[in-house]
């Protein structure tokens, strides 16, 4: 995550100066709060961390509710996905079949814990989806394509909860509940990966081979070499390629729902 542009995004002007920067003061870390605007102490990483949670909360406009219900959406198109392709005859090899079948339950139980948590009766919001895309992809005709559509939904549902974490911050006990589901998306992503007979992780903005076009803006903005304000070029010695292996990206509501409204009707 790149701290200085998520800085320069924020809307400081909204942000009311001297109260933000009265923990600060508290702490000592500025003698007179006057002499610094609030972009000048944000530069400052150790001060941004203190106060980050408190201008996340101030800048933005995304509520818990909509963060979780956003996520409900994606947990839902999932949990269809892969109940369809574990119906469909002959599909999915016995060997394989376990997996998906994993897979499918633990999409299951985030679908029940996002029902309970949002007072959402069973299914009242759940959509029409078409994983064709209008006859694009034989997604449930060809086990290649059924796995290479599973591998976009689970690297889009990963950096989408990464996407989400500064909205349920406010509340401690979704962030903690949205960053465990969060690992296990991640935990499907590599696993079907593998499948696929490719790495589990990302490098640079590949897609990988076999996925179709349609699905790159899953894949867009994962070659940043900056973080935290930091440009990682050189530090280790290694590739970029391997750098951006080792730093997963966020994915804006609107960025996800360009690759997930392929599938819905």
């Amino acid at each position: 995550m790149n701290l200085i542009k998520i800085i320069d995004d924020l809307q400081l002007d909204k942000i009311d100066q001297e109260e933000f920067l009265k923990p600060a003061m508290r702490r000592g870390l500025f003698k007179k709060a006057g002499d610094f605007s609030l972009k000048a102490a944000l530069t400052s990483i150790p001060f941004a961390l203190i106060a980050m949670p408190k201008i996340v909360k101030a800048a933005t406009s995304d509520s818990v509710s909509e963060a979780l219900t956003f996520a409900l959406r994606l947990e839902y198109l999932e949990r269809e996905f892969y109940k369809l392709g574990l119906a469909a005859p002959n599909l999915i090899p016995s060997t394989d079949k376990p997996i998906f079948d994993q897979i499918y339950k633990h999409e299951m139980q985030h679908v029940l814990f996002l029902e309970k948590n949002l007072s959402v009766p069973a299914d009242s919001k759940k959509e029409i989806y078409d994983f064709t895309a209008g006859g694009k992809f034989p997604a449930f005709t060809d086990y290649n394509v059924f796995k290479a559509l599973a591998q976009a939904f689970e690297d889009t549902g990963v950096r989408a909860y990464k996407g989400q974490a500064g909205n349920v911050a406010p509340s401690h006990p979704f962030l903690t509940a949205a960053l465990q589901i969060h690992s296990v998306e991640a935990r499907h992503a590599s696993a079907i990966r593998r499948l696929r007979g490719f790495k589990g992780w990302i490098s640079n903005n590949e897609r990988s081979t076999g996925m179709p076009v349609e699905t790159q803006p899953v894949y867009d903005g994962e070659e940043n070499l900056t973080q935290g304000g930091v440009n990682i070029t050189g530090l280790s010695g290694i590739s970029n390629a391997n750098l951006t292996e080792a730093f997963d990206e966020p994915l804006t509501m609107a960025q996800v729902l360009a690759v997930a409204g392929l599938f819905i009707k």
